[in-house]
């Protein structure tokens, strides 16, 4: 290390010291979105060094210095459509939940023809069937008709977290019925137990990730103290023995070509030019610039393991999809230690580099299935981004703005997710939302980013993740507007210990909050755009429409350090467009660089988990109250089925790295959910009625492949993690398996 390569100084002040692509073979396709010179430089056709306030020709000369806006291009543009249609849609969700937004059906009729975008939605639902439905003479086409009540129906109970799910009668008397098959698990506690007690129950007492470090590490020598020879100075520098230049890049590439594209909330720029060879040739301070460089380090390893390393276990010849390590040790660790050797020393910082620690910390946390760590860092990020912009609120308009906003949304995505789940608190980082303001990417853009924005439209995906999460959240408001304020000390619903958590909600209600999904689905952009009845297809599009060197034999440019040079094409179905996902798990794997495979199975899971969670309502009257069910009731517990068919995120190539996939257990949990709902769809006498005869002809062989991918996922998880252990073992017993 006293005679370090010439690379890290010479590539100092570039974008990438990993880019293969010279920025002239870009410049002509790139176009505006690289213009970021000063007027005055534009106007003398001169080279600008960007510096701001002022570039360094406006300083010598002493002249004004103005940077003008980048031009949007066709890409911008579309990005800026679907940020712009955020607002259309949250007016026709607010009008849902305004008071005496329910006290009509005529009222309520005029706001579903307005909210439909002049768009031809199907039948509408002026009109709905009320008549009852016997589970033993039920008809899919029943004439009569009459008018809806526009008062709430004690029938529909609405609930976010599977866990309350799970204490449902129904269900709890299926788990009664099996109980005598496992013996280690008792499934009586689920209704005894909050969401976030059975994450603690079935986790050993000393479940933490190890400390030990393997790394040798080396500090300069100590000088003299202030009080003479005898006291010695703390070092202030680490190097770390083995950790050379080649393999910082690396992993850092594996990182910003994985996690970095899932969630943007690092300025890759910066890191490669300035935080890595800062690093490298001063050494490893304790500083937040040292700490998130470990970060990435730990985050780049697990990259690369997810993808060429080796399976931690195999079943039946089929290898786990989780690679890498072991699951005591997983990869990245000693630079996971070393990070939080630091973390303590900017733990109060108000600063981006603060919100970002912890939020790299929670993404490693989820890789490693520690949900608790998980969820600390998630919160300790969403709070450390409130600080940061209360009490700098200039930082939004700095030219770190944008960056701000995106690591922002980034914790609201994760919060979410963990509160509608496990009931977590949540922050109060969502009263933020209209001060911050939508993330737009109009920052700095290094060529790397530029590539995999052209491959996999990062962007468009983050930017309709937060579109489809504002929708979420309203939704689950809407949903649950009826409830009554809990009282002092009393956990607020829907996560009350109450085995009858939920609310009555209005069925006209649900059908309105579909169609707005609907309408969510409809305005995506054709390259993100695919037709929900295959949710495992290419987009609507063209399979090209993501670049045909992703699925060439050959290509110049590496495209990503995870992947090998040979791409794998896209095979067509038997009977329908050719398939992005598969579910079949013996085949090998298809590769998509970039993460893309990762990026559309989130999209599309998220979707249909929110259209299951609408429709979920209609599941528990059919359930519970089969002789009040009406054949619009029918039709939305077909719905709710349909939703749970197939998610992209269980099926090949996603679940074969799912390091990857972030808050992993949030989805194991809704895969478990809905195995038990498949379940008792066979052996309910009106849903399996339902199944028969409202769901499309493929339901059944659809269904059964569902059934299979779900239960492979609880099989794999359950040597990593503690909760899917008895997810599993529950499964086990009701599908009758002997394994």
């Amino acid at each position: 290390m006293s005679d370090p390569p010439a690379t890290p100084a010479t590539h100092a002040n570039q974008a990438s010291p990993s880019a293969s692509l010279s920025v002239s073979s870009l410049r002509k396709e790139r176009g505006a979105i690289a213009a970021q010179a000063c007027d005055t430089c534009r106007s003398r056709k001169q080279r600008c060094d960007e510096q701001r306030p002022k570039c360094g020709t406006c300083q010598k000369f002493k002249l004004e210095c103005n940077y003008r806006e980048p031009q949007p291009t066709k890409k911008d543009k579309t990005l800026v459509e679907i940020l712009d249609r955020i607002k259309s849609l949250e007016e026709k969700i607010d009008s849902l939940g305004s008071g005496g937004a329910f006290s009509s059906p005529a009222v309520l009729h005029t706001q579903l023809l307005a909210s439909t975008l002049a768009q031809d939605t199907g039948p509408t639902t002026a009109a709905l069937n009320t008549g009852p439905v016997h589970p033993s003479n039920f008809h899919v086409h029943d004439a009569s008709s009459a008018s809806v009540s526009s008062g709430s129906d004690d029938h529909y109970k609405y609930v976010s977290s599977v866990h309350h799910m799970l204490a449902w009668p129904a269900v709890q008397q299926l788990f009664a019925s099996v109980q005598p098959k496992i013996r280690s698990f008792d499934l009586s506690s689920v209704e005894r137990e909050r969401p976030t007690g059975i994450l603690r129950l079935h986790s050993p007492p000393s479940h933490s990730l190890p400390t030990t470090t393997r790394f040798t590490t080396s500090r300069p020598a100590s000088g003299i103290g202030a009080r003479g020879p005898g006291v010695t100075a703390i070092p202030t520098t680490t190097t770390i023995s083995g950790l050379t230049w080649d393999t910082m890049q690396r992993l850092s590439k594996a990182y910003f070509n994985s996690f970095h594209l899932l969630s943007p909330i690092l300025d890759r720029h910066t890191f490669l030019s300035s935080t890595m060879p800062s690093v490298f040739n001063e050494g490893f301070s304790q500083d937040m610039a040292s700490t998130i460089a470990f970060l990435v380090f730990a985050l780049g390893e697990i990259a690369l393991a997810s993808t060429d390393g080796l399976p931690i276990h195999a079943n039946n010849g089929r290898p786990s999809g989780v690679k890498g390590g072991s699951p005591e040790h997983p990869p990245g660790l000693d630079f996971f230690n070393e990070a939080r050797r630091r973390m303590g020393f900017n733990l109060t910082e108000c600063s981006l580099e603060n919100v970002q620690i912890f939020a790299l910390a929670g993404l490693y946390y989820g890789c490693c299935f520690y949900p608790m760590d998980l969820w600390r860092m998630s919160m300790s990020a969403s709070l450390a981004c409130q600080a940061l912009i209360t009490s700098n609120p200039g930082e939004l308009s700095s030219p770190r703005a944008d960056l701000i906003r995106r690591i922002f949304w980034h914790c609201s995505i994760m919060e979410t997710c963990l509160n509608l789940e496990f009931g977590f608190t949540l922050t109060g980082l969502e009263k933020l939302e209209t001060v911050v303001g939508l993330p737009d990417f109009s920052g700095p853009f290094s060529d790397e980013d530029y590539i995999g924005n052209q491959e996999s439209h990062f962007q468009e995906h983050f930017a309709s993740q937060i579109v489809l999460r504002r929708l979420l959240v309203e939704f689950h408001s809407v949903l649950n507007q009826d409830v009554v304020p809990p009282s002092p000390g009393q956990i607020p619903p829907p996560f009350s210990q109450s085995s009858t958590a939920g609310t009555a909600i209005n069925r006209l209600t649900m059908h309105q909050l579909a169609l707005q999904l609907d309408q969510w689905r409809g305005m995506l952009p054709a390259q993100l755009r695919w037709h929900e009845d295959s949710p495992g297809a290419f987009p609507n599009a063209s399979p090209s429409i993501y670049s045909p060197s992703i699925f060439s034999t050959t290509a110049s440019t590496p495209l990503s350090p995870t992947v090998p040079a040979q791409h794998h094409s896209a095979r067509a179905s038997v009977s329908g467009p050719p398939l992005m996902f598969t579910t079949d798990l013996d085949a090998v794997p298809a590769r998509y660089p970039f993460s893309l495979d990762i990026q559309v199975a989130l999209l599309r899971s998220r979707y249909y988990y929110t259209k299951y969670l609408v429709h979920r309502p209609f599941i528990y009257k059919a359930l519970h109250f089969p002789d009040a069910m009406t054949h619009d009731d029918a039709l939305g517990a077909a719905e709710c089925l349909k939703a749970c068919l197939k998610w992209p995120v269980a099926m090949s190539p996603t679940c074969t790295h799912k390091r990857l996939v972030p808050c992993i257990f949030f989805f194991t949990q809704n895969l478990f959910g809905i195995l038990v709902i498949l379940h008792l769809s066979t052996t309910v006498p009106i849903l399996r009625r339902i199944r028969s005869t409202l769901c499309e002809e493929r339901f059944e062989m659809d269904a059964g492949e569902t059934v299979g991918l779900y239960l492979d996922w609880l099989r794999d998880l359950k040597v990593v993690d503690s909760t899917a252990r008895w997810q599993w073992e529950a499964a086990r017993a009701i599908y009758g398996l002997n394994e």
